[in-house]
């Protein structure tokens, strides 16, 4: 297969607006996935992105019940500084990448609004729970990837670390996410991606989400329990770009996702989880791109 090189870029713009999204932007934010890598790799010049997507997620961590969402997603260059709005969640790296196969070092920062467990709860017995509020996190990113690994010069491997920490005192604590990315044009029309995170929270974290207290076991019916740090969860998420319009390179695009998240120890263990939701979190999201 033959990709153009200013192809390259583009294809991976459109389809890392929704990389991971459905476990990570949603109205009641499970948080934690790392940013993909931003691979403007074959992009000459400023370029921008936007794009706007609808699903079903759930409706907090750890529920078995859904909610709709709508995620808005941006991704730009601007004299070589690439940024990515998507959903809730910013980042920016800050280290220019040559255009071509090769090395791509990743390092910027990241800032990102929870909500988890605020709004569109619809179990009746983690209703009766305190309301959470919305957390603030704030914190950096780092990666390394390679263009130009298996299928063409185009296709991208990368590994990247997150930390992240509430700066509103909500949980008033952290989350560590490890994450691999790999992702492949197939076609001057077509490019799909796979993405693979887990989930380290502190103990602040797992306390405000995950704990059930007295008061809030009587109110509830849930039983006590007092979560812990620890691994929350690991996730996979897949995700694609069509053009609609003859070429990613610019206009119109249909972009898609999809995840499966698994809960994980203490977060698992929680009532929330355990007895009112589920440790089998899914998630899928359809929607437009424009590429400019």
């Amino acid at each position: 297969m033959k990709v153009p090189a200013c192809a390259a870029a583009p294809f991976a713009a459109i389809a890392a607006l929704l990389a991971a999204a459905p476990a990570q932007a949603q109205a009641q934010a499970q948080e934690g996935d790392a940013p993909p890598p931003v691979d403007t790799a074959a992009l000459e010049g400023d370029g921008l992105t936007i794009g706007l997507a609808a699903g079903v997620v759930p409706s907090y961590e750890g529920s078995d019940d859904t909610a709709f969402s709508i995620i808005p997603g941006l991704r730009g260059r601007v004299s070589g500084i690439n940024f990515m709005l998507r959903g809730n969640r910013f980042w920016a790296d800050l280290v220019p990448t040559s255009s071509g196969p090769g090395w791509d070092i990743q390092l910027g920062p990241v800032i990102q609004a929870n909500f988890n467990r605020h709004s569109s709860i619809v179990d009746a017995q983690v209703k009766k729970l305190p309301k959470r509020d919305i957390a603030l996190e704030t914190g950096a990113f780092a990666g390394i990837a390679r263009q130009g690994v298996v299928t063409s010069d185009y296709d991208k491997l990368g590994v990247s670390l997150a930390y992240v920490h509430d700066v509103l005192g909500a949980h008033g604590s952290y989350v560590i996410t490890p994450a691999i990315d790999y992702s492949t044009p197939l076609s001057t029309t077509a490019y799909i991606g796979i993405n693979l995170s887990a989930d380290y929270v502190g103990r602040g974290y797992a306390d405000y989400y995950f704990s059930v207290d007295a008061p809030g076991s009587a109110a509830s019916g849930l039983p006590v329990f007092s979560a812990g740090k620890g691994w929350k969860d690991w996730t996979i998420a897949s995700y694609a770009a069509v053009s609609l319009t003859g070429d990613l390179t610019r206009g119109l695009a249909l972009v898609g996702a999809g995840s499966y998240r698994r809960m994980l120890d203490d977060s698992a263990a929680s009532p929330v989880t355990s007895v009112a939701g589920s440790p089998n979190q899914w998630t899928g999201m359809l929607g437009l791109a424009y590429t400019f």
